[in-house]
């Protein structure tokens, strides 16, 4: 089956003002990135594990957890409705929740849920659904703000497994990559009110998120659409460079997040794509270095620490199979690879890396360049784990088919 990082402290400062220093309140937590930087996590695991606070059966969908204020937004289909569902982040008790019809229907029959991880800011929660439907309830009640089918209104096709991006917060603005006709590759809508701002590119819808980047002291939004890369500029509404990077099969999508270090930014796609990092400098958007046998992400956004990568290499329908690799930022050179993990999702936390395996194994190991070693793994869900987990307020945010799970990693 194919699926489908600056640190910016401006993104985080100005547009998660609301939100605590600790909270996940989007896809890949607080600068999009993957990493967590709470502190305070226990130093051992026991051998069966963290402590689980709570459990909760969850409905259909591969959408992740978002978490601010104390509160947990779950976003999943229950029978013919898409839902979003308010949490107490301790607890798991049930606050509200708010729901319209869901329309998605999977042509693989496997899952017909929403897959697009909701963004949380200024009180009020942004989703968007399987099947193109963008709105904003308030955080605090679910009450309605506003709400519009985005693919009806943009067109586009939606791929094989529906709209996916996780809304991204710049400004005064809320972006998502629909891959609508027209030029509305990507839209910018008034996070206020749900009107159009303005829309650029004739990119496709992928299964990657947009994201930011501040380069040189310029403002960017970053597009991994069908076709490749557009750095898009705020300021003028529209896209300033383009760079080509597909996969050679027509059926595959780029479906990992953009990852902004400096003045370079890394891409890489499953399916005889491979990566590439590119620099933008004076003006100039070059490739520093490419290759298909660095690190092929299939979906998975890899992190970043002290000049390397950790991520997922090949797609996990692959004979061969995925592994965990380790590879330097600026060369593309491999440090060592893990096999047999199976796909994964990759988190950041301090010198850690906490894995999540489709097949439901977390494992904790040391972000090192050195080699791989796992120093605590267990058993925490089923199969078919691929929503990105969530860590805020040291409490880590995990979902499968079936539940959605809170353990307690704090010291």
């Amino acid at each position: 089956m194919k699926l489908a990082t600056l640190l910016s402290l401006a993104l985080a400062g100005a547009a998660f003002s609301q939100t605590g220093p600790h909270d996940w309140p989007q896809f890949l937590g607080p600068n999009r990135d993957g990493e967590y930087t709470g502190g305070g996590l226990a130093e051992t695991w026991s051998k069966d594990g963290p402590p689980a606070l709570w459990k909760k059966a969850v409905g259909e969908g591969w959408s992740g957890p978002a978490i601010a204020d104390g509160k947990l937004i779950l976003f999943h289909r229950i029978g013919d409705e898409e839902t979003i569902e308010c949490l107490d982040a301790k607890t798991g008790a049930k606050q509200w929740s708010s729901s319209y019809r869901a329309e998605y229907i999977d042509v693989f029959k496997t899952d017909a849920g929403p897959r697009s991880v909701p963004t949380i800011v200024d009180g009020r929660v942004y989703t968007l659904g399987a099947n193109g439907i963008l709105g904003c309830v308030e955080l605090k009640n679910g009450r309605k703000v506003w709400r519009f089918d985005a693919a009806m209104k943009f067109g586009g096709d939606p791929c094989l497994f529906g709209r996916v991006c996780s809304p991204l917060m710049e400004g005064g603005a809320v972006y998502v990559n629909l891959g609508g006709k027209d030029g509305a590759g990507l839209v910018a809508l008034d996070r206020k009110n749900g009107k159009l701002l303005w829309k650029a590119t004739s990119q496709g819808t992928s299964y990657s998120s947009p994201q930011t980047a501040t380069i040189d002291g310029r403002r960017y939004v970053l597009l991994f659409g069908t076709k490749g890369l557009s750095v898009l500029m705020p300021r003028l509404r529209r896209s300033v460079y383009e760079f080509s990077w597909r996969s050679r099969s027509h059926d595959s999508a780029n479906a990992a997040t953009p990852v902004v270090v400096g003045d370079q930014i890394f891409i890489s796609a499953g399916y005889e794509t491979g990566a590439a990092l590119l620099r933008l400098k004076q003006g100039d958007l070059s490739q520093v270095w490419s290759g298909d046998e660095n690190l092929s992400t299939h979906y998975a956004t890899a992190v970043h620490r002290d000049g390397h990568l950790y991520g997922i290499h090949g797609n996990h329908d692959s004979g061969r199979g995925p592994e965990l690799r380790c590879i330097e930022f600026n060369t593309g050179k491999v440090l060592w690879k893990a096999p047999s993990l199976a796909p994964a999702n990759v988190t950041l936390v301090g010198p850690w890396l906490l894995i999540l395996t489709e097949k439901g194994e977390l494992i904790r190991a040391k972000a090192s360049p050195d080699k791989f070693a796992a120093s605590d793994r267990f058993q925490l869900l089923g199969s078919s784990v691929r929503a990105y987990p969530a860590l805020a307020q040291g409490l880590f945010y995990a979902r499968d088919k079936r539940r959605l799970v809170c353990l307690d990693l704090r010291k």
